[in-house]
């Protein structure tokens, strides 16, 4: 993704930030997130609540470093989970609207489940028959919806078509006709990915002409998340129409959005270290960062993430291909070129690493997870968590 320059990490000053990195006696790996950035997103976010009166949470699968959650207190309305540990999360950490979604939910689930959550969604209509009495007689009152499917999106990859066919997930039009929907009281539908609001643009028309009826009888409607709303090119007056424009059709909606990487993007970096230089072919940095166990998505999307100072293979002096340091052949990030050669114990910065990394590491190989720190606005970097063996012992026996 592109870089932020008005503020903080996304200045340019990698000298800056990596000087402050070493005074705060961290070590590498380490996610460092910038609170300046959180809030410049925030303010974005807001105007656009303001401007509209819709309602946006944080989508915690794309990001729970929940020590940032009083930052984001003052901008979002509350969190959409995936289920309950997220819920749970939402729910102490954060405060505020705790709106549930998952593909399918077990009875020991449920059952806590409509003790923290204010809005659940069911994927299906047999998981909403299932579970619809002891719904409706839960106390405190949880407004239920369902997930539908409108057959419609412009995925930027199979892998992230939830409406391709054969998908698991949302209702169909056709699959409501004739039902029983008493209970049900909101719509929602998630179809983006990494998009902008022209993609929504298309969704919402698929959603009115086939569920305009329907949603005449609902008191809500969630717009699911994938919206790329504080990304640098995102036409935010477009989305602010598009919501309008709904509110306008069905006043009596409330309009929810959940996006995960809107918030997080563009706020902080992943640093690593050169631990060791070899030779096939092509010059090799082993570096203690794993694309397989702390950015997966490099792996799975896949995208070629941003290296502070470092340019496309070939474009600048010298070129290596950056390895982590698991046994997977296949744990490479990239060939990246530099304007000097690389040296064991050189600092690399990996920008825009906040948001579907945190989340997705895992400890393959008994990898160390990257620490978690925060710059502040003052200037200075504060560690949050450090992980070491016991937490890749616990999650074994």
């Amino acid at each position: 993704m592109p870089d932020h320059p008005e503020t903080g990490l996304y200045r340019g000053d990698v000298p800056a930030l990596l000087s402050a990195f070493e005074r705060s006696g961290l070590d590498t790996p380490c996610y460092v997130l910038d609170q300046t950035l959180f809030r410049r997103n925030g303010e974005i976010l807001k105007r656009v609540q303001d401007e509209t009166g819709a309602k946006i949470l944080l989508a915690q699968k794309a990001f729970a470093c929940f020590g940032l959650y009083p930052v984001l207190r003052d901008y979002l309305v509350g969190t959409a989970a995936s289920g309950l540990h997220e819920a749970r999360l939402g729910a102490e950490e954060f405060g505020g609207e705790v709106h549930v979604f998952s593909p399918a939910y077990k009875p020991a689930e449920m059952t806590e489940l409509l003790r923290i959550a204010d809005h659940l969604i069911f994927n299906s209509l047999g998981q909403w028959h299932r579970y619809r009495d002891e719904v409706l007689a839960a106390a405190p009152r949880v407004s239920a919806g369902l997930r539908v499917n409108p057959e419609y999106s412009e995925a930027v990859a199979a892998i992230y078509d939830p409406c391709a066919p054969g998908s698991r997930f949302g209702v169909l039009a056709s699959q409501i006709e004739g039902v029983d929907l008493d209970g049900l009281e909101g719509l929602h539908f998630h179809t983006l990915c990494e998009q902008g609001a022209s993609a929504l643009r298309g969704t919402l028309a698929a959603v009115l002409e086939k569920f305009d009826p329907l949603l005449r009888r609902m008191k809500w409607l969630n717009f699911g998340g994938g919206h790329l709303i504080t990304s640098p090119g995102y036409d935010v007056e477009l989305l602010v129409s598009l919501i309008r424009d709904v509110r306008a059709r069905h006043p009596h909606l409330t309009i929810y959005l959940e996006p995960g990487e809107a918030i997080a993007v563009g706020t902080g970096v992943l640093i690593g270290t050169v631990i060791d230089l070899v030779e096939n072919s092509l010059p090799i940095a082993v570096l203690d960062l794993s694309a397989t166990a702390h950015m997966p998505d490099v792996l799975e999307m896949p995208y070629r993430p941003v290296v502070a100072g470092a340019g496309e293979a070939g474009e600048k002096p010298h070129t290596y291909r950056l390895g982590g340091p698991t046994c997977l052949a296949g744990d490479v990030i990239g060939d990246y070129s530099f304007d000097a050669p690389l040296r064991i114990g050189d600092r690399l910065v990996f920008h825009d690493m906040s948001h579907y990394t945190m989340v997705k590491t895992t400890t393959f190989n008994g990898v160390p997870l990257p620490s978690i720190a925060i710059l502040g606005e003052d200037g200075d970097i504060g560690s949050v968590r450090r992980f070491g063996y016991e937490d890749y012992r616990m999650r074994l026996g």
